[in-house]
């Protein structure tokens, strides 16, 4: 872990002139502040929002203790499934990030950085088109990304840099990964007898979400440039040495001629296994089309993997680095599958759901189903999850009002991505490869929820 701290002696360099920071970034400062005296850990986050969902089953529905206990446990492990394929998304995106073709484009992007100003500008730039191809993948590239250009500006505020890399991944929900817009596009869903199969030039390629995405991308890394610190007394800045990633030593073979030893160094074996994997994806994309799934997605990024590594050994090592940085999501995951059993069996998520609805209108919707969405995000940080607990009461509600589908489904997915930025379980894998912890940046990256939140309300407004 990386220890940050502000330096003494940049408060007492007599050379340097004082400098009045703008108000976002005090503003930013002090809800950074906020953060590292009162946010916890992510899992006793975690706890606190199982506790605060009990509580309100409770008080709000007609359930009882040992209700909210048995759907706790009866939905403790009903995501075990997806846990499996995000935990290997991320594994695999991790992987190919580590491959020498895609770490030598990042190393070579990141030394363009020669100031604060461009290294914010370039890690938000590059996390928010990385998490366009997918969440995994963006979190991934901010991370790296972060420690790489940390060590080229030593002058950086390193926790603003990083929580710039986490800004960037709002805008994944109006990409290539979107779980709504994917589930809809996907023959055979729960819907389809209702809204049928809603193609993604309805959802991702639809006016308002091209807007969004647009709007966000072109603007965010100048909203996080502008909470970066212009004093640097009030910068917190690390040694760049601590950044470096501790060199493996080698182990001595003794024969390195053996058999094995060629097979294991041969680029032939993982070549075999990525041509594999390209044949079937041809095959599938040639047959249905563009239609993308979590374990879809799993497979392009262990195709480019197995394609990019240059034989089983590094394969292995990348691998394991990455396993590294995803056990919280094993022992957290779990625990949000138990509130959204909570949500989901006592009423909890029906009654907000339709608090939101009961106040809409035909043009409203969009935008109430967006607020409602982020709402319910910070108890079920799963974009699949929440729409299978939100769908079956907003796509009623659409289609009773003569709204089109496909705007609630965008709604539902950008509210699932808005709140992810106080939401810490998504931060975890890339806060484990900057080496921070999650009071380190929230406080920052809620100026992103609240500049991305206008964004985003106005849009679902405009083309609604």
């Amino acid at each position: 872990m990386v220890e940050v701290k502000n330096p003494e002696q940049l408060k007492q360099n007599p050379v340097a002139v004082p400098v009045k920071n703008n108000p976002l970034a005090r503003l930013a400062n002090f809800f950074a502040q906020m953060a590292e005296k009162w946010l916890p850990d992510a899992f006793v986050f975690a706890i606190l929002l199982t506790v605060i969902a009990f509580v309100a089953g409770i008080v709000f529905t007609d359930a009882g203790p040992f209700d909210m206990l048995l759907y706790w446990g009866d939905g403790f492990w009903a995501l075990l499934t997806f846990t499996a394929q995000i935990i290997t998304t991320f594994v695999m995106s991790f992987a190919l990030a580590l491959t020498k073709p895609v770490s030598r484009t990042l190393e070579s992007i990141a030394s363009k950085c020669k100031t604060p100003t461009s290294a914010i500008l370039l890690v938000t730039f590059t996390a928010l088109g990385a998490s366009l191809i997918s969440w995994a993948f963006g979190l991934v590239v901010a991370g790296i990304m972060a420690k790489l250009v940390g060590r080229k500006v030593p002058d950086v505020d390193y926790r603003v840099l990083v929580a710039a890399g986490y800004s960037g991944f709002i805008i994944w929900e109006g990409g290539l990964s979107s779980s709504p817009a994917l589930f809809v596009a996907t023959a055979g869903h729960v819907f389809e007898g209702e809204i049928g199969i809603i193609p993604i030039t309805e959802t991702l390629l639809s006016a308002v979400n091209i807007a969004i995405v647009t709007i966000i991308f072109l603007t965010l890394p100048f909203v996080m440039r502008l909470i970066h610190p212009k004093n640097p007394a009030d910068r917190y800045i690390i040694d760049p040495v601590l950044l470096n990633d501790q060199e493996e030593e080698e182990k001595p073979t003794e024969s390195v001629n053996n058999p094995n030893d060629k097979i294991e160094k041969s680029r032939l074996i993982p070549l075999i296994g990525g041509f594999l994997g390209l044949s079937y994806l041809v095959n599938h994309f040639f047959t249905n089309g563009f239609a993308l799934d979590l374990n879809t997605v799993n497979l392009m990024f262990l195709t480019a993997a197995l394609l990019l590594f240059s034989n089983v050994r590094e394969l292995a090592d990348g691998l394991l680095k990455s396993v590294s940085s995803v056990g919280q999501f094993v022992l957290q995951y779990p625990f949000y599958a138990g509130i959204m059993g909570m949500l989901a069996a006592s009423g909890l998520a029906v009654l907000l759901a339709n608090f939101f609805i009961d106040i809409s209108t035909a043009k409203t919707l969009p935008l109430w189903t967006f607020l409602s969405a982020g709402l319910l995000n910070i108890f079920i940080p799963s974009g699949g999850g929440q729409w299978a607990v939100q769908a079956p009461i907003v796509v009623p509600a659409a289609l009773e009002m003569g709204v089109e589908p496909a705007k609630v489904v965008m709604a539902v997915a950008w509210g699932d991505a808005w709140t992810n930025m106080i939401q810490p379980f998504w931060a975890i894998p890339l806060l484990a490869i900057a080496g921070l912890k999650i009071r380190d940046i929230m406080g920052y990256t809620l100026v992103a929820l609240l500049y991305s939140g206008v964004v985003i309300a106005a849009c679902m407004m405009l083309f609604s």
